[in-house]
């Protein structure tokens, strides 16, 4: 039986990989922090329906001696650094922890499969915000990278980390570059389930407004469910390499807003107010992703499309906020 070890498995991403794992008769492995241990309820939701299956291990991004333990003791056939600060905005506010857990975070994991696990396939999530201010539209794996945050700098880093331990160290190291990808599981500080838990709140009589950013900023917006499919593909070829995962569709965020009002019968207008407070210091307009590459090496493609995408998550929303209407 393979085992995997996954950083971040508690989040959005980690817990569908996990649950993929096992489907596909991994032992799972997580690196999580001790609070989440003494706090399960909240801190371990997105894989409370699977944890009797799971194997927990605390760990800190910031502890090289405690990351060290973990893939000593672990010793997987594969690894998934998902784990890091990844709310953009909030990567503003607080740039130095930002860039120091996320950089050290994936420096301190590759560092101790090199010493502990060399035979250890490693994949790290990089990121479309790395493309940021992008000269091309898609972006490609050739596309140069000109970030637009302390999160996309970090990632950059974290990137040219993995690229180099495989060409010093022989390690098969990957980066999946990943563009938006979002489920029911998504956190409520990101604008897409700010979205669709207002307009379930809305839909309920909880909430009167929707106060976003800016509505014209382009995404492109896959499901998770899918994208941790092409993580695991990455980790299952012959030789490393770096693949962009995307759709290769761009929506706007008033795209976003207006289909997931309509799909409760509301008119957005009539609820949504622009508030420059949530404009980013550094705004990126457009990001969309070529995955020519991985669907040629990997045979991989998306499965949900936008529509049915926020119909995921704003029927789950709508169920959420039943329970407290």
């Amino acid at each position: 039986m393979k085992k995997a070890l996954i950083s971040g498995i508690t989040g959005q991403d980690g817990s569908y990989l996990a649950e993929f794992l096992l489907e596909k008769g991994y032992e799972v492995h997580g690196i999580i922090r001790r609070v989440a241990l003494e706090d399960p309820e909240h801190r371990l939701w997105r894989v409370r329906h699977i944890i009797d299956r799971l194997k927990f291990h605390p760990g800190s991004l910031e502890n090289y001696a405690s990351l060290f333990r973990v893939v000593e003791k672990v010793d997987p056939d594969e690894c998934y650094h998902l784990a890091s600060q990844s709310f953009v905005n909030y990567s503003f506010e607080d740039e130095f922890s930002t860039i120091n857990t996320n950089i050290n975070g994936i420096h301190f994991i590759l560092s101790a499969i090199k010493e502990r696990a060399p035979h250890c396939k490693f994949y790290f999530a990089a990121s479309s915000e790395m493309f940021g201010k992008a000269e091309q539209v898609p972006q490609n794996e050739k596309t140069s990278f000109h970030p637009r945050s302390p999160y996309g700098i970090s990632k950059v880093a974290g990137f040219d980390l993995t690229r180099n331990y495989r060409e010093a160290y022989d390690l098969f190291a990957c980066s999946g570059i990943l563009f938006n990808h979002e489920s029911p599981r998504r956190g409520y500080e990101f604008v897409t389930r700010k979205i669709t838990n207002a307009v379930a709140r809305i839909k309920f009589g909880l909430n009167n407004e929707l106060r976003l950013g800016n509505l014209d900023a382009k995404r492109d917006w896959g499901y998770c469910g899918d994208y941790v499919k092409a993580m695991w593909l990455i980790l299952q070829q012959d030789k490393p390499d770096d693949y962009v995962i995307a759709t290769g569709i761009t929506h706007s965020v008033k795209e976003f807003v207006k289909y997931s009002f309509d799909y409760v019968g509301l008119d957005w207008q009539d609820y949504v107010v622009v508030d420059k407070n949530f404009y980013r210091p550094a705004e990126i307009h457009e990001l969309k992703g070529d995955f020519s590459k991985a669907k040629k090496i990997l045979g991989w493609q998306p499965e949900v499309d936008f529509e049915g995408l926020i119909k995921l998550m704003v029927d789950n929303d709508l169920k959420e906020v039943e329970k407290i209407a």
